[in-house]
C-alpha cells in the first residue's frame, strides 16, 4: 500500500508518525512530499546564506520516519547559545552538507534517510527554493506579504497566496510517487503555508488530480494565525478554489473540534468526501494531534482499502 503525505513542519510529521505507527502492523510505502517556502528560523538563515533548499521541513520529515536512535536524536539538537551556530539544528547543517556534496537534494535526502534508517522517503515538492506571497485584506485595504514567515505569523485575512517563481518545476519522483500512489494525504498543518503550496506548483497539482489513489483531509483541530476566522468548511473549500476539480474521498476531523458536523459534513459532500469523526488530539485538551490516536483513526480506512484490493487481486 502506497501511502504519500503532502506537508510541511509539525502537521506532516504528526501524519508521518502516525503512518509510522500503522506501518509496524501493515505493509505501508511511505513518501512525504515537503514544501521549500521556508525562510524563518535556522532554514530562513541557511537558505539565505548557501545555495540550498530550506532543509527545517526536510528534517522534521526524515526524523519522524526515522528509527529511535541516536542518531535520530542527535539530527533534532538544536544549537543554544548566542554565536553564529545557535538556533541551528545538527540536521540542517548535515542536510546542507550532503545537498552540496551531493549537488542534488533528492539524492542527499537519501542519503540522510539511510543514516537514519527511515521508513520511508522524504521528497521536496521542488528542487528549488520557493517563496510565498500572500495578499491579505483588512478593512478594505489590500496589502502583500512577502515570506512564508510573514505569511504564517499575519493575523490579517489571507485573500489569496502564491508561489515565487511562479509554476514551478516540480520534483519528478514526487510526481512519481504521486501517480503511484494508493492513499494521498494532506493535512493537518498551516493551511495557506503547508497544505496549499503542494497545489501550487502545476504538475504536482496535476498528478494529484489524475492520481488514481484515494485522498484523505484531516482537518486542524483550531485556527492559527493565518487561518483566524477561517471556519472548517472554509478549510476544505480553499483546497477546490487552488485546485479546481479536486475530488477527495475521506474528509477526518475531531468531533471536539467540529462542533455542529452539518456544515463540515455538507463541505466535505461538495468534494465528493464522506465526513470521519474520531478523537485524534491529545488528551491534555491542547489543539494538537496525537499520533497514535491519529494512527488509530487512519488504520480502518486504510486496512479497508488494502482488503478491498486484496478481494479484487483474487477475484481477478
Amino acid at each position: 500500500m502506497r501511502v504519500v503525505a503532502f506537508g510541511g513542519g509539525h502537521g506532516l510529521s504528526v501524519t508521518l508518525r502516525a503512518l509510522r505507527g500503522i506501518q509496524q502492523e501493515r505493509s505501508l510505502d511511505i513518501t512525504a512530499v515537503v514544501t521549500v517556502a521556508d525562510d524563518g528560523g535556522s532554514s530562513g538563515r541557511l537558505r539565505a546564506t548557501r545555495d540550498i533548499l530550506p532543509p527545517g521541513d526536510l528534517r522534521q520529515a526524515l526524523a519522524a520516519l526515522a528509527d529511535e536512535t541516536a542518531m535520530a536524536e542527535l539530527f533534532q539538537h538544536r544549537f543554544a547559545g548566542v554565536d553564529d551556530i545557535a538556533g541551528h539544528p545538527v540536521g540542517n547543517l548535515v542536510l546542507c552538507a550532503l545537498m552540496e556534496l551531493a549537488q542534488d537534494p533528492v539524492s542527499a535526502l537519501d542519503r540522510a534517510a539511510a543514516m537514519l534508517r527511515c521508513h520511508g522517503r522524504v521528497l521536496p515538492m521542488s528542487r528549488q527554493s520557493l517563496h510565498i506571497e500572500a495578499d491579505l485584506s483588512e478593512g478594505g485595504e489590500v496589502v502583500t506579504v512577502r515570506g512564508q514567515h510573514e505569511v504564517a505569523i499575519s493575523t490579517k485575512t489571507i485573500d489569496r497566496v502564491r508561489l515565487t517563481p511562479a509554476a514551478p518545476e516540480a520534483c519528478a519522483e514526487a510526481v512519481r510517487a504521486t501517480l503511484r500512489a494508493d492513499w494521498l494525504l494532506f493535512g493537518p498543518g498551516s493551511w495557506f503555508t503547508s497544505v496549499i503550496p503542494h497545489l501550487l506548483v502545476p504538475a504536482l497539482a496535476d498528478a494529484i488530480r489524475e492520481s488514481a489513489a484515494k485522498r484523505l483531509v484531516t482537518l486542524n483541530l483550531a485556527a492559527d494565525s493565518e487561518t483566524a476566522g477561517l471556519t472548517l468548511p472554509e478549510h476544505l473549500a480553499a483546497l477546490r478554489r487552488y485546485l479546481p476539480g479536486l475530488q477527495v474521498d475521506v474528509v477526518l476531523a475531531d468531533g471536539k473540534a467540529v462542533g455542529d458536523p452539518e456544515p463540515v459534513h455538507r463541505a466535505a459532500e461538495s468534494l465528493g468526501a464522506r465526513l470521519v469523526l474520531a478523537p485524534v488530539a491529545v488528551v491534555d485538551g491542547s489543539p494538537q494531534h496525537d499520533p497514535q490516536a491519529l494512527a488509530a483513526a487512519l488504520e480502518p480506512l486504510i486496512r479497508k482499502e488494502l482488503e478491498n484490493r486484496e478481494v479484487t487481486t483474487e477475484w481477478r
